[in-house]
């Protein structure tokens, strides 16, 4: 840590401490332990503000940590070793050191017990030892992972003394011991949560928590349906509302709490790359394996029609998956790096896509665009389909799937796509499960068409791993036929990149190969953020260049002006 650093810059280090800050968020949870690998949903902003890590990314830089309960480490040029050396400061919430013992048992539980994500992770440290009390080392040789110290840097440590591994693996709503700066006061199961500030955290005077966790008590209310969260914000029962429906935006805030001044709209302008959402087929169903039906059922999107008939045209189509950054490919053709990339994969890029030239179809704006569904209709003949009277069929099955939902807007944008793609032959019919019943079915992969989204991400890096996993085959372990190697290829040298060029034409790779697939109907992102809150709630001029959530799930650097 440079010397003369005393706060982040996206922070106020004088802003006042105080006050209950309601937040409401929607679905549920079914435990208070994130790391297991049972998949249990818990509140994923116990990371931060209850969990602390060895080291804290700084939200104004791609990819840069900051000491926090290791307050240095030592690594090589090669990248083969890191050594964290641990902050003597740093204590449990029940008042325990945080010792090099601590963090050993993390890795060896979670390493065991620890959830799919982790578990790859540590596959990849050749061993581990700790010298001493303070000092934890990891060999890190034959990883080829150059991002794996900065995974690493990010490891929760959990309390040796204070973790039942017998049970470690059950859902538990037990407030946890460790180490940040909030407690777990109160919890209702699966509906409410509420987080007390820690009066003996130890962290509070560090440069990296200068200005941040404002808030002396924080009340989180989990609500099944988007409408009754709506509801709780318009009647003065949740401080802090984050808008992501422009036509909602556009029509809904005219209620009493904002036209007398109560509440406030403030519209930001991120400064981040942008994520991706979309329609994600289920490749593990034989009739989305063909290319060529997911690119017709991808064409009958009228992406120009629903922004101009439901969003007052405030949204931009979505055309790449690293969409508003220099690792989006559209309208860039393939380097000579990029190509000798991906010569080993011949067939696997399209040419237009090669030469940046793709986008997503766009339609007239009538919804009855004749020109596309014909086209749609061709490609699906030539994957085997024929038109009968009753729709589209191959081999005596007709082409029939389910879209799944979990809110009403999304049920709204699928029935729209349904009665498009109706009119090419394709039965596409939506089910609304509720929340719980659409959780578990989309861990249990029991979908045939889901809207997914992926967070956006300042430099890609493992996640994608993850990301694409989504759409891995079962059978294969991988995506449909020789796309598997060629994602695996690319995500391989995101990792191993050692300069920013590799970096970018690795990514730029990745994201031809994944257009080229069709492996979602891509949909549509805002230019900026639409947020609401009381008035009393402010934040901070400057906002971080690459923030994990768009202002932190418990609005972190935020506070009040009058404490309540």
């Amino acid at each position: 840590m440079a010397a003369g650093f005393h706060h982040l810059p996206y922070v106020d280090p004088n802003a006042p401490k105080g006050g209950k800050l309601r937040l409401g968020m929607l679905g549920s949870f079914e435990g208070l332990n994130r790391f297991n690998d049972k998949y249990v949903r818990s509140p994923y902003f116990l990371i931060g503000a209850v969990y602390e890590t060895l080291m804290i990314r700084s939200e104004d830089e791609p990819k840069t940590y900051y000491g926090l309960v290791a307050h240095s480490l030592e690594i090589d040029d090669a990248r083969r070793h890191v050594t964290f050396h641990l902050d003597p400061r740093a204590h449990f919430s029940d008042g325990a050191p945080i010792t090099s013992a601590d963090v050993l048992f993390t890795v060896n539980l979670l390493e065991k017990k620890g959830a799919p994500p982790l578990r790859e992770i540590f596959d990849l440290v050749k061993a581990v030892d700790a010298p001493d009390a303070l000092t934890i080392r990891f060999d890190l040789s034959g990883a080829n992972d150059r991002e794996l110290p900065l995974l690493l840097a990010a490891l929760p440590v959990l309390p040796k003394h204070a973790t039942d591994v017998e049970r470690f693996a059950e859902a538990t709503y037990a407030p946890p011991v460790a180490s940040g700066p909030y407690i777990v006061s109160e919890v209702k199961p699966g509906e409410r949560i509420v987080l007390r500030r820690d009066p003996r955290y130890w962290g509070k005077d560090l440069p990296v928590r200068r200005g941040l966790f404002n808030f002396d008590e924080i009340d989180v209310d989990y609500y099944r349906d988007g409408d009754a969260l709506f509801e709780a914000f318009k009647g003065g029962h949740v401080d802090y509302r984050e808008e992501t429906n422009a036509g909602h935006w556009t029509a809904a805030y005219d209620f009493p709490a904002l036209t007398d001044g109560r509440v406030v709209k403030d519209v930001i302008k991120p400064t981040h790359p942008v994520g991706i959402e979309g329609f994600l087929f289920n490749l593990r169903k034989e009739m989305f394996r063909d290319v060529r039906v997911r690119e017709a059922i991808a064409m009958m999107f009228d992406f120009e029609w629903i922004n101009a008939n439901y969003y007052s045209g405030r949204y931009g189509r979505t055309k790449s998956y690293f969409d508003e950054s220099a690792f989006s490919s559209s309208g860039r053709p393939a380097s000579d790096a990029e190509k000798r990339l991906l010569a080993r994969f011949p067939n696997v890029v399209r040419a237009d896509v090669m030469a940046g030239r793709w986008l997503p179809p766009t339609h007239d704006g009538t919804a009855r665009d004749r020109q596309l569904a014909r086209h749609a209709q061709s490609l699906l003949i030539e994957a085997g389909y024929r038109l009968t009277q009753s729709g589209l069929v191959k081999d005596g099955a007709p082409l029939h799937f389910e879209i799944l939902v979990r809110t009403r807007d999304e049920e709204r944008l699928a029935l729209i796509f349904s009665e498009s793609l109706k009119r090419i032959g394709v039965d596409a019919r939506v089910r609304s499960p509720g929340h719980v019943q659409f959780v578990r079915r989309r861990q249990q992969f029991d979908y045939d068409v889901v809207i997914a989204r992926w967070r956006s991400v300042a430099i890609p890096g493992s996640e994608q791993r993850v990301h694409w996993s989504e759409i891995a085959m079962e059978a294969s372990g991988g995506f449909a036929g020789a796309a598997a190697p060629a994602v695996a290829a690319t995500i391989d040298a995101i990792l191993a990149a050692g300069s920013k060029e590799e970096l970018t034409t690795a990514a730029r790779a990745l994201d031809r190969i994944l257009l080229s697939g069709f492996y979602i109907v891509p949909l549509y992102h805002a230019t900026e953020t639409w947020t609401a809150h009381v008035a009393e709630l402010k934040r901070p001029t400057s906002n971080p260049r690459f923030p994990m959530l768009p202002f932190g799930a418990l609005l972190d650097n935020w506070w009040f002006d009058r404490p309540r």
